[in-house]
């Protein structure tokens, strides 16, 4: 997996048609989407339920590029390996979800998937300055995480700004999850992101047997991301 900082849309398959997730995926790849983003939720650690590693395992053969797995879920270190195996390409846990964030990060490293970490809105870009040489992909929440379709908060775009500057020329990615649209991309991407997560923006008006809406709608999304 090559690093570069051109613009990548993620669609999260939490918008897509549960039933029919490979087809889905295939379909939404060849829309132009660049990665697949996995939200995974326990109802724990967020007031909602989704998938777990076995779900990766079975849509990994439908995924050409990058299968990008949030892990929203408390505790998080067990269940890195089974992620991992199931052929995570990048693995992201949240900072607020254990104790020792380092040691996880570091787990991660260790199955020899890219490590991720994501901040809750309410946590400052400033509480990861000592994990930045751990760390291969910054997941901002651009809305409280558990629920797609939300509102995006207009607040994080500060965090992204401040992130950008703290990562320098690192090698490190910083995504965007929540509320992406057209309208709130080029927000994100001026301040330094450079991948932004869509689910309903994505998804939206489309269809398995009718998948040009994913295409248009990704097309929208990349071109207002770029200015």
């Amino acid at each position: 997996m090559s690093f570069d900082r051109n613009i990548k849309i993620a669609p999260s398959i939490l918008a897509a048609d549960f039933a029919n997730f490979g087809a889905e995926i295939v379909a939404v790849q060849e829309q132009g989407a660049d990665w697949i983003h996995v939200d995974v939720m326990d109802g724990h650690f967020v007031p909602n339920i989704t998938f777990g590693p076995e779900t990766c395992k079975a849509i990994r053969p439908h995924i050409k590029g990058v299968m990008d797995v949030h892990l929203m879920i408390s505790p998080v270190d067990q269940y890195i390996d089974a992620f991992a195996k199931s052929g995570a390409d990048i693995i992201t846990a949240h900072y607020e979800a254990g104790p020792h964030i380092h040691r996880t990060l570091q787990a991660i490293r260790n199955t020899g998937a890219k490590a991720g970490i994501a901040l809750n809105p309410g946590t400052p870009a400033e509480s990861i300055e000592y994990l930045l040489d751990m760390i291969d992909l910054i997941c901002v929440m651009t809305v409280n995480p558990g629920f797609g379709g939300q509102k995006f908060i207009h607040g994080q775009i500060d965090k992204v700004r401040k992130l950008r500057a703290m990562v320098g020329d690192r090698p490190i990615h910083i995504e965007i999850d929540g509320g992406v649209t057209p309208e709130t991309a080029p927000l994100v991407t001026e301040a330094g992101a450079d991948v932004l997560v869509a689910g309903s923006a994505v998804f939206g008006g489309g269809s398995v047997a009718n998948p040009a809406p994913y295409g248009d709608n990704i097309r929208a999304i990349r071109s207002a991301a770029r200015g």
